[in-house]
């Protein structure tokens, strides 16, 4: 057996063409000014490009490009195809020139390619089959390159970068958002409206006459203390207890006449809230001159709640709470809970909130904005391990 091996045998991989060449019965129409534009017959046509023989006085040079029209008959019918050129080769003995196509459009490829499959498999080409193949999309999108950045600069790659680490930003801000937004729905509850209130007493006035109030620019005032003097007229006191016999006219006016000087003294070591009577106005008995709040007494916080935050507001729910004026939070509990009006059951629901550190009575009267958080949390979290026995 002979086992030697033939040095001049080539695998096929080795040398094979990049488009099949087959001999299919068309004509090439040279279309490069010529004045009866020369009809010539293709030797072989591929995808590619084609081959024909040049007649003697029409043989170009290698590299020029020129430009024909193929004609293809197909079910007796004139198929024409115009096409660019460039020659690549020029045998000089037998005038064979080779071409390759320049510029193909897509439809022309495909066209070519199905004659070209319909010629190798022996199928008998039809014009429906070539106008079906124009009417479909015969192409794919090319595939991205991936080179991993390497043809890009430091300063595209900063920019990418940057670009890529702004649109996180952005994402991640507006799904805090939709978190936020979507939470504050469900999970927390507003009051409709909050203060600072602190227990205050009223002064009244004993008796009709006009006031002047003694109390320093501060507003302080010990127990004890004067808080405003005030003058009546000798009539208003006897009022009542005098005698028939002295109820004559001249008897009268001279008691009308007469005025008597009293003072207000302060029931405890308070700060005047508010002054309800201006200096050297009258006042009747029983009316409120000034409303005093006592000092290092610790302020509470009433809100209104709607009936809808029924259950978010029972009395020893923890909330939260901001004081205008503070930028901080602080925490309480809600200690009673209350209707407005219990006649109107539509009403809101008044509830008294005591501070987990004591709030300043100078702080009497500013709106406050209380929140209650019934949302998950670290101490819910602990509060449900604990009741699982984690």
């Amino acid at each position: 057996m002979n086992t030697a091996v033939n040095v001049n045998v080539v695998h096929e991989s080795e040398a094979q063409r990049q488009h099949a060449r087959i001999k299919i019965p068309a004509k090439l129409r040279l279309l490069n000014g010529q004045p009866n534009a020369p009809l010539v017959r293709l030797e072989d046509l591929s995808a590619g490009g084609l081959s024909y023989v040049a007649p003697a006085n029409l043989r170009p040079a290698v590299g020029e490009v020129i430009k024909g029209r193929l004609q293809f008959l197909i079910d007796n019918l004139g198929l024409a195809m115009d096409v660019e050129l460039q020659v690549r080769s020029l045998d000089s003995a037998t005038g064979r020139v080779g071409c390759q196509f320049q510029h193909l459009e897509a439809q022309d490829i495909a066209t070519l390619r199905h004659l070209i499959t319909s010629h190798l498999s022996g199928d008998i080409v039809s014009m429906g089959e070539v106008l079906a193949t124009l009417q479909r999309d015969n192409f794919t999108k090319a595939r991205k390159v991936k080179d991993g950045g390497s043809g890009m600069s430091a300063f595209g790659r900063m920019r990418a970068v940057t670009f890529s680490v702004g649109i996180f930003i952005v994402g991640l801000a507006a799904f805090g958002f939709v978190f936020k937004s979507v939470y504050g729905m469900y999970f927390v509850s507003h009051s409709t409206a909050g203060l600072v209130s602190v227990p205050t007493t009223d002064v009244t006035m004993p008796r009709e006459g006009t006031v002047t109030s003694l109390v320093g620019a501060d507003g302080n005032v010990a127990k004890g203390a004067p808080l405003a003097s005030f003058t009546t007229s000798m009539l208003d006191m006897l009022k009542g207890n005098l005698d028939p016999d002295e109820m004559q006219p001249a008897k009268i006016e001279e008691l009308f006449g007469r005025q008597l000087a009293g003072t207000l003294t302060s029931p405890c070591d308070c700060v005047v809230g508010k002054q309800l009577v201006a200096n050297g106005q009258y006042a009747n008995k029983g009316q409120v001159i000034f409303q005093l709040t006592p000092r290092n007494v610790a302020a509470n916080v009433d809100a209104r709640f709607t009936y809808r935050q029924f259950a978010d507001v029972q009395p020893g729910a923890r909330v939260n709470f901001q004081v205008a004026g503070e930028g901080g939070t602080r925490g309480g509990q809600i200690v009673s809970a209350t209707s407005l009006n219990p006649v109107d059951l539509s009403s809101d629901i008044r509830v008294q909130i005591k501070p987990d550190e004591s709030i300043s009575s100078s702080l009497a009267g500013r709106p406050v904005e209380v929140v209650s958080d019934r949302g998950p949390s670290l101490n819910w979290l602990i509060d449900k391990a604990t009741a699982a026995g984690l």
